[in-house]
């Protein structure tokens, strides 16, 4: 795409909110990543309003380099640029680990600016990981396709239609795709633990909702549970999963720990590739890519999760398309970078900037473990037909 191609969408990043959620709080709104609307288009016509949903639902806006859900900010280090995420009650206790103080105010930014300012972002990156704090150093990732393995026996190619998906993502990314994949027709069981649901359960009920509401409700204990998880992961045409894989590898449960199926997916998203334990979220992944605002800020919204789930439902139907049977491995960092790449435009423009328009959210999702017994009768209809 060349750069002359890329402006032809900035009227559609203005419109988006997308050029809303990017740029200095105090200042204009910025129009740079433009034709990062037109590639998402290729996906899926309604991209725009999927990468500012959120937002929009959550009435998020702009802040420069505080992301916009204000958990991640982007800090200076000695030799350039980082991000690091406080979304979780653990990333704010082990700052102190972090800076190797015990004299951390309530408000831990300040002391976290100052410390990053002395450092290299080597050298914070690697700390955070330690302490399992999600951190990335701006644009320490390549654009990079898809890792994809043959796991199984192709299939007939087919589409998402009928198929049955087992979602055991949470969050953002993962969840996303599963709805694009009910959208077009797919049964899709949302999975969770009771001990540890989808964090989004427990936020803005109506984020989860809008992401959520086409899936059954599956809920069971991974651990003692062993057994049934196992049978419907067996039973699905498509699974996905958002967590680190030795999660579910030290259960059995793993792509590898189950006999082969004719046609599988199975769907791995990961914040930075299922080779690496670093945990990551939409924010800090994307500036990892390198996909941010001029100055640099933060682009859209946590902009590497709507986008990469976007890019998975795209490559679970190419999948689909020649027979499946395949590992996918698909990486924020890495989607992110591949935007980045993307040419640049003006950060100005004179196209008018509108906010992000509230999706309409159909109906409320399933409570916890709702569809448990429809999940049960599901899955042993379909391994009786497979038998």
């Amino acid at each position: 795409m060349s750069p002359e191609a890329a402006s032809d969408w900035t009227p559609a990043w203005g419109s988006s909110g997308l050029a809303y959620l990017t740029g200095p709080p105090d200042g204009p709104p910025d129009f740079s990543r433009a034709a990062v609307v037109g590639r998402a288009q290729q996906i899926a016509p309604d991209a725009a309003a999927l990468l500012s949903g959120r937002a929009a639902l959550l009435g998020l806006t702009r802040r420069g380099r505080v992301s916009a859900g204000g958990a991640t900010r982007l800090l200076g280090a000695r030799d350039g640029w980082c991000a690091v995420t406080l979304s979780r009650p653990d990333d704010v206790a082990a700052v102190p680990a972090l800076l190797c103080s015990d004299e951390v105010a309530d408000d831990p930014w300040p002391c976290l600016e100052r410390w990053a300012a002395t450092r290299p972002t080597t050298e914070i990156v690697a700390r955070a990981e330690l302490l399992d704090i999600p951190a990335a150093a701006l644009g320490e990732t390549t654009a990079a396709a898809p890792v994809v393995r043959r796991t199984a026996p192709r299939g007939p190619v087919r589409g998402p239609a009928g198929l049955l998906v087992a979602d055991l993502s949470s969050m953002w990314a993962g969840p996303l795709c599963g709805r694009l994949l009910a959208r077009d027709g797919a049964t899709v069981v949302k999975v969770e633990s009771p001990q540890r649901p989808d964090g989004t359960r427990g936020g803005h009920p109506v984020f989860f909702d809008w992401v959520n509401s086409a899936k059954l409700s599956y809920c069971l204990d991974f651990d003692r549970q062993t057994r049934e998880l196992r049978q419907l992961l067996t039973a699905a045409d498509i699974v996905i999963e958002g967590s680190r894989p030795d999660g579910l590898a030290r259960r059995g449960l793993g792509p590898d720990d189950l006999a082969p199926r004719v046609g599988r997916i199975w769907l791995r998203i990961c914040g930075h590739g299922s080779a690496s334990r670093r945990p990551a979220f939409g924010d800090d992944a994307a500036v990892a890519g390198g996909l941010v605002g001029r100055g640099p800020v933060f682009c859209g919204d946590a902009i590497a999760d709507p986008l990469t789930g976007l890019e998975a439902a795209r490559v679970v139907t190419e999948s689909l398309r020649r027979g499946g049977g395949e590992l996918i491995d698909v990486s924020m960092a890495a989607v992110a970078a591949t935007y980045a790449a993307l040419p640049t435009g003006a950060p100005g423009s004179a196209c008018p900037v509108e906010p992000p328009r509230a999706p309409t959210v159909p109906e409320p999702a399933a409570a916890l473990g709702a569809d448990d017994e429809a999940v049960r009768h599901l899955v042993t209809e379909r391994l009786r037909r497979t038998c």
